[in-house]
């Protein structure tokens, strides 16, 4: 207990103490400026009442459907990749997990000049083939997937190193009996890969809509919401409601509500895929 103290604590003040004071404020009207009025459910009602924030749930589940299991996915693959004895496989891992540990604001700004319709590199290339590429960040058909494409690619880097992780650590005997009984590449991939990857893919999943949900920085570089609230996000009318309005006690709302929604999807995902046990 001695030495748990100092996380304890710091986990008490900067982690735990927030999350009570602002479930509290949820009831409250408060300006920061004035002391917090209780108005019971008032700002909950006002959440269903208002169409950017509706709009902004809406976005968030968008986001989170593509995002997730693309990411998922892709991540899957450079890791088997990886596994099987890709050549340079050292360079390859450094450059996929680049993004994940670089700051997220320099990375949305590299987006910003690829996406620029003038002379960003996409619209370059697209011109060189004959197409006239469109305004990805301002049109309203296509900010919302170009920042869905953004997270898919930052967020690969993670998922593939977990995945590397859990295959490296799975029985060789397995698909060496596998193998004497005649089973292919991909009925031992189906068979003896994906259900012992069950714990890691609970896992990633998890943790990938955590981040998802809480999407913000790429949002407030690339496209501040617009354009017409088409890619605002829970996280950034949360931002918004607090800081731009000082609606504190209807951001606690906001925020309450987006870890009821996270809550929820994660006791969903562990009774369908059976929890985070491994199998025998």
């Amino acid at each position: 207990m001695l030495m748990v103290a100092p996380a304890l604590l710091h986990a008490s003040l900067w982690i735990g103490l927030p999350v009570v004071v602002s479930v509290a404020l949820a009831f409250t009207k408060y300006d920061v400026l004035t002391a917090p009025e209780f108005v019971g459910l008032a700002n909950f009602r006002d959440m269903l009442d208002d169409a950017v924030f509706r709009k902004s749930v809406f976005n968030t589940l968008l986001y989170t459907f593509f995002t997730v299991p693309f990411g998922m996915a892709l991540g899957l693959l450079v890791a088997l990749a990886l596994h099987t004895g890709l050549k340079a496989r050292g360079v390859f891992r450094t450059a996929v997990f680049l993004p994940q540990v670089t700051a997220t604001v320099a990375i949305a700004l590299v987006w910003l000049w690829i996406y620029n319709p003038g002379n960003g590199l996409l619209n370059t290339l697209l011109a060189f083939l004959g197409i006239d590429g469109p305004a990805w960040l301002s049109s309203t058909g296509w900010a919302l997937p170009s920042v869905i494409l953004v997270g898919i690619w930052q967020g690969i880097g993670m998922k593939m190193l977990i995945y590397l992780a859990a295959l490296q650590s799975l029985p060789k005997e397995l698909y060496e009996a596998a193998s004497v009984d005649g089973a292919s590449k991909a009925r031992q991939f189906f068979s003896i890969t994906l259900p012992l990857l069950k714990p890691a893919t609970f896992f990633v999943l998890i943790t990938s809509m955590i981040s998802a949900f809480q999407s913000f920085d790429q949002i407030y570089i690339l496209t501040d919401g617009g354009p017409a609230n088409s890619t605002t996000m829970m996280t950034y009318e949360i931002y918004k409601s607090a800081f731009r309005e000082f609606r504190v006690g209807y951001a606690s709302a906001q925020s309450l509500v987006l870890f009821v929604l996270l809550m929820g999807f994660t006791l969903v995902n562990k009774r369908i895929m059976g929890g985070t046990r491994g199998h025998n």
